[in-house]
């Protein structure tokens, strides 16, 4: 894949960063400074990833010795003011620690992607999700082959100063179609405006869209420059244009056909220079010839056309979108590290979705705030039947199979961790198990018959953490590496490494270990370990 240089002055971080990597098939090289990262020679790679505090003042020491290679930053104490000086200077990205894994693997592909200044360019990467290059449509996520070839449309309009008719059910992402296609376009530094036609009035839309000259009509005491021409040299987006009335729409083919406006009230006609996108989730050829919509005006808007495929046909991206918009939402409620279950994460794939993208937005806010904890499960999505009844979640047997990590622990686990962390998952199937994998407390203790059976515990049973997600029984999602992941990150901040490896049943050592596998860095100001 590619030579990534990790400049970092703790070695364990920095094996963690190369295990990262090296899982995404990259070849990594370490520095323990500055002056080591110099005699590496940056430049020659094609990403550096350094720590701040190494960087020097605004990152401008690493940016010189590294330029023209882009240079990714990670910060122990963010601020705002550093992030700003930092990406000001030319930092590719400025990311907080301890990060999350998949924006970390988002900001390296992100960062490669970027053109290297003063370096021959390489062939352009195929068009897919979360990219800002001049080839692929910024914040468009998804990889199903129907999205594949809106993106290849989106890169062959682009260019071209032509009308585009973009179709496609409510809240498919029509509006980031056109975003993507003016920051492609010739136009991209003049203003992009965006109106919903059917947001506005009738009796007010061609006022809104035309301008109108003071005393035109009751109330209008001043002049007005309607949308259209303040989209002058630019490009007008006008959503749900199906909504519009005849009337406004003669007026808008006279700005197609001569680039013509004439503000209401006014004598004189003014020229405007614009690139028209339309969008509309109707068929404008029925409503044509129905008499709802001018048929003139759809040939003349039909110059190129972009169909946006639903979310119930676009297979897994659902799921790549629901992590995106997740990891969004959780920051803006202040709960990072939100997670879904893995059946949440069989609705969200089964489910219709009838509003689309906005419809799964919705879904995620509501159980990023529902949540008890950090796993959501299906009934804090909140998803109804078109009836509107609750819908149930998906039956187990056809759930996803169990992941190896939990059928099989490791070894260095230790028999109480193993135990503990399977005790959801064998609930009903203990007939089907070794002894040595029965339900057992977190406490390493030997499991009770009744335990054995897949019966709940006694009320006094410790759980040690292990119903991590209250009763909705989403403890059976959990694979042992993700239950040791969430009972680190819910317990470090009140717990010594001493304790956190106690509870778990493993050595302090193991837990060290585990750590750096999994990229779970130890937080600092951590209390003190207490004397054994």
């Amino acid at each position: 894949m590619a030579r990534i240089l990790i400049v970092e002055k703790e070695g364990a971080s920095r094996n963690t960063l190369q295990h990262l990597l090296e899982r995404e098939g990259h070849d990594v090289v370490q520095a323990s400074g500055l002056e080591d990262a110099r005699l590496q020679h940056p430049a020659d790679f094609a990403l550096v990833i350094c720590d701040s505090e190494l960087a020097g003042e605004h990152a401008d020491p690493i940016l010189r010795a590294s330029r023209p290679t882009p240079v990714l930053l990670l910060a122990d104490n963010p601020s705002l003011h550093a992030a700003i000086s930092c990406l000001k200077a030319g930092a590719a990205d400025y990311l907080p620690k301890p990060f999350d894994q998949q924006a970390f693997a988002r900001s390296v592909r992100d960062a490669l992607s970027l053109p290297r200044q003063g370096a021959p360019s390489a062939a352009p990467p195929p068009p897919q999700a979360h990219a800002g290059t001049a080839n692929k449509p910024v914040e468009m996520i998804g990889h199903c082959r129907a999205m594949q070839q809106v993106y290849t449309r989106i890169r062959k309009v682009a260019p071209a100063d032509v009308t585009v008719l973009v179709l496609g059910e409510s809240g498919t992402g029509k509006e980031l179609v056109a975003r993507a296609i003016h920051r492609q376009s010739e136009r991209h530094q003049a203003p992009l405006i965006c109106v919903n036609c059917a947001a506005i009035p009738e009796t007010l839309i061609e006022s809104e869209l035309f301008g109108h000259e003071k005393g035109a009509f009751t109330g209008a005491t001043s002049s007005r420059t309607g949308l259209i021409e303040a989209a002058d040299g630019g490009t007008l987006f006008l959503d749900e244009i199906g909504e519009l009335p005849l009337d406004a729409q003669a007026r808008l083919l006279r700005v197609l056909q001569e680039g013509e406006i004439r503000r209401v009230g006014a004598i004189e006609t003014r020229y405007v220079d614009i690139r028209l996108i339309a969008a509309t989730h109707r068929n404008l050829h029925q409503l044509s010839a129905s008499g709802e919509f001018r048929l003139d005006l759809y040939y003349r808007l039909n110059v190129m056309e972009i169909d946006l495929p639903p979310l119930r046909e676009r297979g897994d991206d659902v799921l790549e979108l629901a992590e995106h918009l997740l990891a969004g939402i959780a920051r803006k409620h202040g709960r990072d590290g939100m997670r879904l279950s893995q059946r949440a994460r069989q609705e969200i794939h089964h489910y219709a979705w009838p509003g689309n993208v906005r419809e799964l937005e919705n879904a995620l806010e509501r159980g990023v705030i529902l949540a008890e904890r950090r796993i959501i499960a299906p009934e804090d999505l909140g998803l109804r039947t078109p009836s509107g009844q609750p819908l149930q979640a998906a039956p187990t047997a056809t759930a996803d199979p169990v992941p190896p990590s939990t059928a099989q622990a490791p070894k260095t686990a230790g028999k109480g961790a193993a135990k503990g962390a399977m005790k959801g998952s064998m609930k009903g199937t203990a007939r089907d198990a070794s002894p040595e994998m029965a339900s057992a407390p977190a406490t390493g203790k030997p499991a009770t018959n009744q335990q054995d059976m897949g019966q709940p515990p006694p009320a006094d049973t410790p759980r040690s953490g292990l119903s991590v997600v209250g009763d909705a029984g989403e403890e059976e999602d959990l694979s042992l590496e993700d239950y040791f992941q969430h009972f680190v990150l819910e317990h470090q901040d009140h717990m010594s490494e001493t304790e956190l490896a106690r509870r778990l049943g493993i050595s302090r050592k193991n837990l060290w270990e585990r750590r750096q596998r999994l990229g779970i860095p130890r937080r600092k100001g951590r209390r003190s370990s207490p004397a054994n």
